[in-house]
């Protein structure tokens, strides 16, 4: 009963992926460009997905590293209450250093998406 259920789920789930994802390619059938322009919407996808790449692998490096000094304060907290404010200092500047790291890959995908300096390279 319970693995009957799950590949009903799942086909569900399938459907409606499907049917989520066709309908948007089926729409965009008449924007396609014609000539050159191919070059220019290969180049728009690419920096894009490096936008979306170098945002979601700072991100990851980010939450690695905050949650990694957060876990390390509430350790030494534990084991010594005594020095709560000396290590909540200490762990409040490492975790604004993990978080600019975040920041920086933001940065750089804000140049890719909107101030890209290989446009000219590729573009003319």
């Amino acid at each position: 009963m319970k693995h009957k259920f799950g590949k009903v789920i799942l086909s569900v789930f399938a459907a409606l992926t499907f049917l989520l994802i066709s309908g948007p390619v089926v729409f965009a059938a008449e924007a396609i460009p014609t000539g050159d322009s191919y070059i220019k919407v290969i180049f728009a996808a690419a920096a894009m997905l490096g936008a979306g790449v170098a945002i979601g692998l700072g991100a990851i490096g980010a939450g690695a590293g905050i949650g990694n000094a957060a876990n390390g304060a509430c350790q030494a907290v534990g084991r010594n209450p005594g020095v709560q404010g000396k290590i909540m200092t200490v762990m409040l500047v490492g975790m604004a250093m993990a978080e600019s790291v975040a920041i920086y890959a933001l940065v750089v995908a804000l140049i890719l998406l909107y101030a890209n300096p290989y446009m000219r390279f590729f573009l003319g």
